[in-house]
């Protein structure tokens, strides 16, 4: 089925097509009647599968044309980067009508944000303690929120924001009101959420949760601590790369990784919580537009990052979530493209594969470099899994 069988407005089909999109991702196909239709549902799907799509065409095609008064539509995001990628997606998605938004995020100035609010929007998209801020304000008003969209929660619980989640959707319309929630878990917690925010949801599944998409090829390199900057190294000098995203686990660790690359002429740019807005937007175009071929990034990436062409993911440290590997190597591999993601292993993270194995239910194969001159060999595992074969390095298929 293409966009226009989908029951979705004509300027909306038309913004769509200006930015290439040609068929309609399976979490989209099954979530646009849904939305069109009045339903509340609990969603999840595989990064990359077209999901702020999923939830915004329709609703923006319902909302029509901007409206004087009240925002009508609000969508909650655990991270700046994320609450700005889907206001710039909305904002591309309405391009042929006039309907109005803004992303309410902290870290720059409450001037514009408040500005815009005052001259009147139709969409929120927001961070909870920044939404929060205005509302104590009274410059927001949500008695009159018609969608609610409640994306990454998982991500929020982690975050210690589901209290202030529940503030502010106590303030929403509660009437008559349409709401969607986004998860890749669902804790006990979250299912509490769920019940005080949707009536009679239904669920959508899209590929296992735990999954990674089926478009990365990804391997652990068992390796030693005091190895790990020239395994990094040698993995860069063999791949045939578009660009690069290495997670570290901490925001010293990225910086650090970051000078060693820029010392080893690598084009580099850092993104994490101690950088400034203006510097973490920086990065981000940077990273998006080519001038850097590297990105070193926490956690704080690993949802919300939205590039195309990321072509190989690397982890410097393993993970300490499970849930946080399957986001991690869901940068690459993205909208059917395929991509490697490569995990740099240590003794002492041990414990923690085997929690990620256990998770996505699967081994993960232990590979080799060819010609790197390891210093600890023990460190391999002999399981049928490390005899698998993988694809040669630097080798992609491409759709």
């Amino acid at each position: 089925m293409s966009f226009q069988d989908l029951g979705l407005s004509e300027s909306i089909v038309h913004g769509v097509q200006c930015m290439g999109y040609v068929d309609p991702t399976p979490i989209q196909l099954r979530s646009f009647p849904l939305i069109l239709g009045g339903k509340d549902f609990i969603g999840s799907a595989q990064t990359g599968t077209g999901k702020t799509a999923a939830f915004g065409l329709p609703i923006l095609s319902k909302l029509g044309s901007h409206k004087e008064g009240r925002p009508r539509c609000l969508i909650l995001e655990p991270t700046r980067e994320l609450a700005a990628q889907v206001e710039t997606a909305f904002r591309d998605f309405c391009r042929f009508n006039d309907l109005r938004t803004v992303a309410l995020y902290g870290g720059v100035g409450y001037g514009p944000q408040k500005t815009d609010l005052q001259k009147g929007v139709d969409v929120i998209v927001a961070t909870p303690g920044r939404l929060l801020d205005f509302m104590e304000q009274k410059v927001v008003d949500l008695s009159q929120i018609d969608f609610l969209v409640l994306d990454e929660v998982d991500r929020m619980l982690d975050m210690g924001f589901i209290p202030d989640v529940r503030r502010i959707v106590g303030q929403c319309r509660q009437e008559g009101r349409q709401s969607l929630l986004f998860t890749a878990t669902l804790p006990p917690e979250i299912e509490r959420l769920a019940s005080f925010v949707l009536k009679d949801p239904e669920t959508i599944e899209i590929g296992g949760r735990r999954s990674p998409a089926e478009t990365v090829t990804h391997a652990f390199y068992p390796i030693s601590v005091s190895q790990k900057y020239d395994l990094l190294q040698a993995l860069l000098d063999r791949t045939n790369y578009d660009s690069v995203l290495v997670f570290a686990r901490t925001k010293f660790g990225a910086d650090k990784i970051a000078a060693r690359l820029e010392e080893m002429k690598h084009s580099v740019t850092v993104l994490h919580s101690n950088r400034t807005q203006r510097e973490r937007l920086d990065a981000l175009e940077g990273f998006k537009s080519g001038k850097y071929e590297v990105m070193v990034a926490t956690d704080l990436a690993a949802r919300g990052i939205d590039v195309q062409g990321v072509s190989h993911v690397i982890n410097f440290d393993v993970p300490l979530h499970p849930e946080d590997y399957v986001h991690r190597i869901g940068r690459t591999g993205r909208a059917q493209s395929t991509g490697d993601a490569f995990t740099l292993v240590t003794a002492e993270e041990q414990k923690a594969v085997e929690s990620i194995e256990r998770f996505i239910g699967q081994k993960v194969p232990r590979l080799k470099l060819d010609d790197f001159p390891y210093r600890y060999t023990a460190l391999f595992s002999t399981s049928p899994a490390a005899k698998r074969p993988a694809r040669k390095l630097g080798v992609r298929r491409r759709k």
